[in-house]
Parts: structure tokens; sequence; C-alpha cells
């Protein structure tokens, strides 16, 4: 991939889609608490890596139509985890950064010009930390009937297993539930299949956020998303994280 700006960029908030009330993005920030433990027969510094963390931070403008960043991000602050997921642009297979978090703040600022703008600190929670990884759906997509997704190229297989994150922002019909399945060779000469601890509980309403983690296994190198149910529309996005591949 070559440099690129952060135009394009989305970022979604407890199954909500906050993208045009954000004006910046501060942080977005994965870090590790380390202990010193150099000797005195050291010339440099050894060092242990503990918790890891996380953090996403932004500024929003004020907006308190329904749905939107003013009536979210106060009645978020009340709940005990909130799940943030950070996309750079909408292209499928394009980088996610995912967070299961507690809001810690939401500040609001009258300027001196008449302005009226908010900031948020998301904190990881849950003892996992910011996870970057892929987009298995091209930004927030609209799904009328159960279908294959396209799949996506990780570039390489994983042996840790997977972690992957949804965000349902509405949904009409009975359920929908979503699968992630893998492929050694895209479909060729290895049928895409289920893999295993890989699916999400089924969605009946919305917003709705879930975070999956599967055992320690063999993950193959495409993946995509299977989506099954009874429902005329669903509005979601998913990320996946395929740690030893390259999933970031």
């Amino acid at each position: 991939m070559a440099k690129q700006s952060g135009l394009g960029d989305r970022l979604f908030v407890g199954g909500y889609d906050l993208s045009g009330d954000i004006g910046s993005v501060q942080s977005i920030n994965a870090s590790q608490a380390l202990q010193d433990i150099t000797g005195i027969d050291k010339s440099a510094y050894e060092r242990l890596g503990l918790l890891r963390d996380g953090e996403i931070s932004f500024n929003n403008f004020f907006n308190d139509a329904s749905g939107q960043a003013h009536v979210v991000l106060k009645a978020l602050q009340a709940q005990a985890d909130v799940h943030g997921m950070y996309l750079r642009g909408t292209t499928l297979g394009n980088q996610a950064a995912c967070l299961i978090a507690k809001q810690v703040n939401y500040n609001l600022n009258r300027g001196a010009d008449g302005s009226l703008l908010g900031s948020v600190q998301l904190l990881a929670s849950a003892g996992y930390g910011l996870e970057w990884g892929r987009q298995l759906t091209a930004g927030k997509i609209t799904s009328t009937a159960a279908e294959n997704l396209t799949s996506v190229d990780m570039t390489a297989a994983g042996s840790l297993g997977l972690v992957a994150y949804l965000q349902a922002f509405s949904f009409s019909g009975t359920s929908v539930t979503a699968t992630l399945q893998e492929s050694s060779d895209n479909g060729g000469s290895d049928a895409f299949a289920a893999v295993t601890g890989g699916a999400f509980a089924a969605v009946s309403s919305a917003p709705n956020t879930q975070r999956i983690a599967t055992a320690t296994q063999a993950v193959e190198r495409y993946l995509r998303v299977a989506l099954t149910g009874t429902y005329s529309s669903a509005v979601l996005a998913i990320a996946v994280i395929v740690p030893g591949a390259h999933s970031g």
C-alpha cells in the first residue's frame, strides 16, 4: 500500500455511524505497559511487556437529532462497555481499528466564536487493548437477503486463531447471522468452509455490537462473511484480526 490521507474515513460507536458528526480524531492508540527488569550488569534497559491498552479519542459537532452524536454519546457514557470501530476508508480489505472500551467523558466546549464542539475519549476495557485488523465489509453495507460477501486476501495464513468485530446499525426481519468462512485458495480447489468458532450470535434488532474470538487454531489465507437468516434489511460492518497474518 502507498502513503494515504485520512479522507473518507468512518467512525462507528456502539452500533451508530457517527462519521458525519466527527470533526477530527485525536488518537488511535495501541500501547503496552512495560516493566523495567534491568540488572546492574547491563549497559542498556531490559523490559518485559505487561498489560495491553488502547484508546480512540475524537471531537464531535453538536447534533441532537435521533441517532446522532449528542444523543448517542451522552447515553453511551452510562454503559459498561462501548464498541468503537475506526475504518481507514470504506474499501473492502482496508484497515480497521477496533476497541472495546469505557467512554470516560463527553465534554462540550462553547467557543468564543460561537462554535459548540464535544470531546470524547474511549479507553480500552475487558483486557483486549486496541486491535488493528481488516474490513470484511466495504465499510457499512446493506444486505437485503442471505448472501456470501466478497472475500478478502489476508496475504498469509494464520496459526493463532482470529478475532472479529460486528456492529449492526439497523435491522428489519426475523434475524441475520454472520459467519466467517475460510479458504486457502479463494474457493478454487478448496471450497469456503465455516471457521470453527467464527459465527456471531444472531442479530434480531439494532443497534447491536459483538466481539468474537476463536481458539488458537490455523486460519486460512482467504476470509469472507456468509449472511444467513430471514430479513429484508441488515445494515452492518465487520472487521477481522488474524494474528500472525497481515491483518493490519
